[in-house]
């Protein structure tokens, strides 16, 4: 699913205008990208959380000629599914199967 997906699904569900729909998908995108960027988390509930997390330094290697090398510290965006979420997505696995 693309964005232009998703505001085609909230014109057809809301009936806001396809320029509305796309303007509240893009400011829910900026609020949730700024969040982030400030090292915010973003609990969603029935739906998730979003967390950004900082990675140390670490030694690792260079596959092709095996010298050791340091990876530098990273933040990283990590997403973890609220209960709610996982049940939803195994009930229709469950229904499919």
């Amino acid at each position: 699913m693309t964005k232009a997906d998703i505001v085609e699904r909230i014109h057809q569900k809301i009936g806001f205008s396809k320029k509305e729909s796309a303007e509240m998908v893009e400011t829910v995108f900026s609020i949730i990208k700024s969040t982030l960027e400030t090292g915010e988390k973003i609990k969603i509930a029935g739906f998730g959380n979003f967390v950004v997390k900082q990675k140390a330094d670490r030694r690792g290697r260079n596959p092709q000629t095996g010298e050791t090398i340091t990876i530098a510290a990273r933040r990283i965006l990590t997403f973890k599914p609220s209960q709610v979420l996982k049940n939803a997505i195994n009930v229709e696995n469950a229904e499919s199967a």
